[in-house]
C-alpha cells in the first residue's frame, strides 16, 4: 500500500475529505460511490465498480433481472 503522507481529522459527523488530488489521480468524481472495505484492522476505500455476482469480475457486466453477470458467465451460462 502506498503512503501518501496526507492525515485528515474525522469530523463530528464522522466524515473526511479525500485530498482533490488523490481523487484527481484515482479520477474519482463528484457522487461518484466508494466501496468501503476492511482489511485485517485496516479501512480501505476505493471507488465502487460493480462486479459480477458469480465470478466477481468487473469487465462487461451487464444486468440481468436485477443482478449483475459479466459476458463470460452469459456464455457459460448459455451452454448449460
Amino acid at each position: 500500500m502506498n503512503q501518501t503522507g496526507i492525515v485528515r481529522k474525522i469530523d463530528q459527523l464522522g466524515r473526511i475529505v479525500i485530498p482533490k488530488e488523490l481523487r484527481n489521480t484515482l479520477e474519482i468524481n463528484d457522487f461518484d460511490p466508494i466501496e468501503i472495505l476492511m482489511d485485517n484492522d485496516n479501512i480501505v476505500l476505493r471507488k465502487y465498480r460493480p462486479s459480477c455476482i458469480f465470478c466477481g469480475n468487473n469487465d462487461y457486466v451487464t444486468s440481468y433481472k436485477g443482478k449483475l453477470i459479466c459476458h463470460d458467465c452469459i456464455g457459460i451460462i448459455g451452454k448449460l
